[in-house]
């Protein structure tokens, strides 16, 4: 019982594209939970979900795995542990752990039509979030590798269209210049059928194996080029990050997190503005990350919105912003004057 009570800590790293930070709490003789394997994960295996379900701490619920790399988005490349058991506001960031206690996944967030568990949760697999561990610790910052390549699932049309040897695998659509693929000898029309000795039969399989490697990572990709197969060493390359991956490396941890929001701010500086030359408005706050679960009713602010006004009142900044949102009332209303892709629109927003 020692440490229910707030205990103070050092922002290390933000990660926007799995939602996780690493934080450095200055204690020792700390309890902790161990990271088990995730890629081990079996359909149907127990799992229990901990955490502070709609403020209820020290909750714990069980479930079994649904699955274990379920692709929500197809143009996103993150996979996620699928799990039944219940998870509920207030969940996000505790321990998925398998039936010996270890962490297999960090809860993030549900499918849900009525707002609450439905038995469609989903977790951070816990080889990925140690990935991401280990990168923000020492490095405040993730790099993430690509091939340099464009490929596309092969469909049955496909295949017989374009007289295919085979009706599975990622076809090559373009290669990068002087890419890492382009260097390894990978040409447009090649058929990726495996990475690193593992079965490829989509692109999105591809995305979430390349997602997971760091750069400069040497790995085998199997191709088959006509009727030839051939196994390829190729030298992963950095990722570049557009300018909302480059947001997070201006975070302040003191001062960015405007927790009544659920969002990390940055002020408009110079730094900035070399980021996102094209806004409206020379000061507001831009929302550098999020939590995957806000502690408002209404639609979710983005990574990359703009902040300018509060209930028709401007905003400069962080600080300000802050000050505005802390002196609404539980259920008061809060319409944000937000730029969106260079569009303004009004956001409406209740607190809980």
């Amino acid at each position: 019982r020692q440490f229910n009570r707030p205990i103070e800590a050092t922002l290390i790293g933000v990660d926007r594209d799995t939602d996780l930070a690493v934080v450095k709490i200055d204690r020792k003789n700390l309890p902790y939970l161990e990271f088990g394997d995730s890629d081990q994960l079996k359909q149907g295996q127990v799992v229990l979900a901990l955490g502070n379900p709609l403020g209820l701490d020290n909750s714990v619920s069980l479930g079994v795995v649904s699955a274990v790399a379920r692709q929500i988005k197809p143009d996103d490349p993150m996979v996620y542990v699928q799990t039944d058991a219940p998870i509920n506001p207030g969940n996000s960031g505790g321990p998925l752990v398998d039936a010996d206690g270890r962490v297999v996944g960090i809860d993030t967030f549900i499918l849900t039509q009525s707002g609450g568990s439905e038995g469609i949760g989903f977790a951070i697999p816990s080889n990925i979030a140690r990935e991401v561990y280990a990168q923000l610790k020492t490095q405040g910052h993730v790099h993430r590798a690509q091939l340099g390549l464009s490929g596309q699932t092969i469909t049955p049309a496909m295949a017989e269209g374009l007289d295919l040897e085979t009706d599975h695998g990622v076809i090559v659509s373009d290669v990068a210049d002087s890419g890492a693929a382009a260097h390894a000898g990978i040409k447009p029309d090649d058929i990726i059928v495996g990475i690193g000795g593992k079965r490829i039969a989509t692109v999105h399989q591809l995305q979430a194996d390349v997602f997971r490697v760091k750069p400069g990572t040497k790995v085998t990709v199997s191709i088959q080029r006509g009727s030839e197969r051939m196994d390829l060493p190729v030298v992963t390359e950095e990722e570049k990050g557009g300018e909302l991956d480059q947001l997070a490396d201006l975070v302040d941890p003191v001062k960015n997190v405007v927790s009544q929001l659920g969002i990390v701010g940055l002020d408009i500086t110079p730094q900035v503005l070399k980021l996102m030359p094209e806004l409206r408005r020379p000061s507001g706050v831009v929302v550098a990350a999020r939590q995957s679960s806000a502690p408002f009713s209404g639609p979710p602010l983005e990574v990359g919105d703009v902040i300018y006004a509060v209930n028709r009142r401007v905003v400069n900044n962080v600080e300000q912003l802050e000050q505005m949102v802390s002196q609404l009332k539980p259920g008061a209303p809060a319409v944000l004057l937000v730029e969106r892709d260079g569009t303004l629109i009004y956001v409406a927003l209740e607190f809980d």
